[in-house]
């Protein structure tokens, strides 16, 4: 009896975490919609400006899908959106052809510099200090 309250008590958990995580997921959503940008492409934004916080400073893609929690494919197809937004370059890693790079250009600086306040904003107003809306 004990094992099924303790199991039920984490089932409970764990569907509390992820309404919390959908509903500021939806709530960053309505907060960048206006700059063309979702809660996805802004992690990358953000990933990419803290990993590679100089001009021209890249980061390999291997990297963030470490980080970012998308399937390789929805990460691929992000960046290749991305690229053709001018947010973020790609290039070919020359010693592990392989590889492939990609860095903020100066469009997607100004972009996160922009939605960043708006993203914190958004997690503040779901999580900051008193703990997850419910």
């Amino acid at each position: 009896m004990a094992a099924e309250t303790a199991s039920a008590r984490l089932e409970e958990q764990w569907r509390d975490i992820l309404s919390v995580h959908a509903r500021t997921m939806c709530e960053i959503d309505r907060a960048l919609h206006p700059h063309g940008l979702g809660a996805s492409d802004f992690e990358v934004l953000d990933i990419l400006a803290s990993e590679a916080p100089d001009e021209g400073a890249q980061c390999r893609v291997q990297n963030l899908a470490g980080r970012v929690h998308l399937s390789q494919s929805a990460l691929s197809r992000l960046i290749a959106r991305l690229e053709k937004d001018g947010l973020v370059e790609r290039s070919i890693c020359v010693e592990d052809r392989r590889g492939v790079w990609v860095a903020l250009t100066r469009k997607g600086r100004d972009l996160h510099a922009e939605a960043l306040p708006l993203q914190r904003a958004a997690l503040d107003r779901m999580l900051g200090g008193r703990g997850p809306v419910s």
